[in-house]
């Protein structure tokens, strides 16, 4: 048998001989004597058998010639099989290799420097990079590189005109080419050459909560060695290596979420110590069985406030306010408000005076934010048993005794509302012994039940009056437990203010 390549004639099988016993001849190969016959070997491009002076030799040549095709194919076949087995290894290594890299407890940059020089090994590729998906400024960011320093790139926009990382990640799918790509922010439009010949972007997918893939980021190929293309099975390779690392990036993610939420949930935890901290205790006017306040935010920090006031002789101050709003916002207000008004109601020589220079020193913040605070001042004077106040707006105000409540009315706007003009003030005068000044916010008497029932302001006085002769702390813990006990948890900040006058 003879294998023939350009002219070349190589004996694979067969005895050795001085001369060659084929050549080319008019009609394509032939024997050198004309006893000796030579035929193609079926389906195997390239080889030929000769046979000798035999009975029936035509008949012999083909017979052997299909057995030889038979042989042949099916080593070449074998050839085939392993080549692809070995490379099916490679790749399945590579993924193992790849998923052992993604298990460990390492950072995602340091995860990433292993895929891409471990991806440019079996592909072949002497330049790699991976980018991940800033979604804020809608940028890739890259993370990792192999025979490139990506620390020399900046962030890519997501709607880059001729990036094919940017177009990858925008049309989601894998683009793949040779050599360039048209700039079209040039004028007239020119090719812009890749950095290596061949080149290959693939998406970094992971499913949405709807199971569709979403793009969270790319990995980048180029300049293959060898044969510098990357061919469909590169692709499907890379593809299924993206799925991967698009669940780690997505780990990633939700990690740092959490770390994030984590530091959140603790900062306004302080937030909430803090606040809460900066509300007097009741010892401060020196008879904490006279006096007692609880305030409760809706969210970890609020904008409900009080506020103690010790004054000369036999008097006293008390403050009661909401800041409308919630959360942070409301909270800045309520600190900023109840660290001026200790200083200005110490200061003042009436409750509305008060109230004017409050507002005078937080004009400005109420301005800027576009919010407002009602707020209740009001001066005891047991020695004159009178009181005299100043209520900006505070709808929920009284002084209860055994005979019934009277309502403390506004005198002004809340605070940051049209207060153009002075604020006036008010007083009310009291008698005998049980007499309760009594101040709460709309989180009192606007909490709910589940059918919206309200548990109403009227509800309030009638349990502060049923409890006249009780201490003013278990007066403030028995609302709190009413309110708790009839309602949804609370949405609203909840605060409550007694003093026994």
């Amino acid at each position: 048998m003879w294998w023939v390549d350009d002219g070349t004639f190589t004996l694979v099988a067969g005895a050795p001989c001085e001369e060659p016993l084929i050549r080319f001849g008019p009609n394509g190969v032939e024997s050198t004597t004309p006893e000796r016959l030579v035929a193609p070997v079926p389906d195997v491009d390239g080889y030929y058998v000769e046979c000798g002076p035999l009975p029936s030799g035509p008949r012999n040549v083909e017979v052997v010639g299909r057995l030889l095709a038979r042989l042949l194919g099916a080593e070449r076949d074998t050839l085939r099989v392993a080549e692809e087995l070995a490379a099916r290894y490679e790749e399945i290594d590579l993924l193992y290799t790849i998923s052992e890299i993604l298990g460990r407890t390492i950072r995602l940059e340091e995860a990433a420097e292993v895929i891409v020089r471990e991806v440019s090994s079996v592909v072949g590729a002497r330049r790699a990079s991976i980018f991940v998906h800033d979604e804020r400024p809608a940028v890739l960011r890259p993370v990792a590189g192999w025979g490139i320093d990506v620390g020399e790139f900046g962030p890519i926009p997501v709607s880059h005109p001729t990036s094919i990382a940017s177009r990858a990640f925008r049309e989601c799918r894998a683009i793949a080419g040779r050599s360039t790509e048209f700039d079209t922010s040039a004028r007239p439009p020119r090719l812009q050459r890749y950095r290596g010949t061949a080149f290959l972007s693939v998406p970094i997918v992971y499913p949405d909560s709807s199971g569709r893939p979403r793009p969270v980021g790319v990995i980048n190929l180029t300049d293959r060695l060898g044969a510098d293309a990357f061919s469909t099975g590169h692709r499907k390779m890379v593809e299924a290596i993206a799925h991967q690392i698009g669940a780690a990036i997505e780990n990633a993610r939700l990690v740092a979420i959490e770390r994030h939420q984590q530091r959140v949930r603790r900062e306004l935890e302080l937030a909430h110590d803090l606040q809460l901290r900066l509300l007097p205790g009741p010892d401060v006017l020196g008879d904490p069985e006279r006096i007692s306040a609880r305030c409760e935010p809706g969210e970890l920090v609020g904008g409900d406030l009080y506020q103690f006031v010790p004054l000369p002789g036999d008097q006293c101050g008390v403050m009661l306010g909401d800041v409308s709003g919630r959360g942070f916002p409301a909270a800045l207000i309520m600190a900023l408000v109840l660290s001026a008004a200790g200083i200005q109601a110490a200061a003042a020589e009436s409750p509305e005076v008060a109230l004017e220079r409050l507002l005078a020193s937080v004009q400005s913040e109420l301005s800027t934010t576009e919010m407002f605070l009602t707020l209740f001042y009001g001066v005891v004077d047991r020695k004159a048993r009178v009181i005299r106040f100043a209520n900006a707006g505070h709808p929920h105000a009284f002084l209860i005794n055994g005979r019934g409540a009277v309502r403390l009315k506004s005198t002004a706007p809340p605070l940051g509302l049209a207060n153009e003009q002075p604020i006036p003030g008010d007083r009310v005068s009291f008698e005998g012994d049980d007499n309760v000044l009594l101040l709460f916010s709309d989180g009192i008497a606007d909490a709910h039940t589940g059918n919206g029932d309200v548990f109403g302001e009227d509800r309030v006085v009638q349990l502060v009056r049923s409890k006249l002769h009780r201490p003013a702390r278990e007066i403030v813990n028995a609302v709190f437990a009413a309110v708790a006990e009839y309602s949804q948890p609370a949405a609203d900040d909840q605060t409550l203010l007694v003093l026994k006058v």
